[in-house]
């Protein structure tokens, strides 16, 4: 089994807000993005920790339906680390880049897994996307619209989308202060929604 690396942030403050990065490229333009919300989120008075889906281990879907038949999965992975996390978090911060019009193969696997999960987990959660692309906006339209269906299916509540395209190199999107400043508010004015 992998290890869950999840990076404390914050310490002592009620809301919580969880950063979960879909890409596997390490300070890139979707890591950046969710820091910043974080940042924002932290500077309004809550509670930030993030985790890195390509460093821990999320298996895809088997369809075996285990999940339903007896309340368990067949993969003894990290995911229930994760899950407790997310229980204990108000805010879920999604950034994932855009790869062939879809999200991730590490997002894709771990949204995938949510089947097996309880309805009660994700009900009333609040949810930021973070999408970046190295296209136009056209490029990210399936994947946002994938998280854009999933996140009233399972009744949570869409807070913001955070979409940057035209961020081609690593890290770009630091030197665009408007999107940067739009992350940022996201989980600033998300955090002081709920009372932090």
């Amino acid at each position: 089994m992998g290890i869950y690396e999840v990076i404390m942030m914050s310490e002592d403050k009620k809301v919580r807000v969880l950063g979960i990065v879909g890409s596997p490229r390490r300070g890139g333009n979707t890591e950046t993005l969710v820091d910043e919300v974080l940042l924002g989120a932290e500077e309004a008075g809550g509670k930030t920790e993030k985790a890195i889906l390509n460093e821990v281990e999320v298996n895809p879907c088997q369809a075996c339906d285990k999940c339903y038949k007896d309340g368990g999965c067949v993969h003894d992975d990290d995911l229930e680390a994760i899950i407790k996390t997310m229980k204990e978090s108000e805010i879920w911060v999604l950034g994932t880049p855009v790869y062939w019009w879809g999200p991730t193969a590490q997002m894709k696997a771990f949204i995938d897994r949510w089947y097996g999960i309880e309805r009660a987990v994700f009900r009333g959660r609040g949810v930021i996307l973070v999408v970046p692309s190295s296209g136009g906006s056209v490029y990210a339209k399936q994947t946002v619209e994938i998280f854009e269906s999933i996140i009233p299916y399972l009744e949570m509540e869409h807070v913001r989308t955070i979409q940057a395209p035209g961020t081609s190199g690593p890290g770009s999107v630091r030197s665009d202060a408007r999107m940067m400043k739009a992350a940022w508010t996201a989980g600033h004015e998300a955090v002081k929604k709920l009372g932090g």
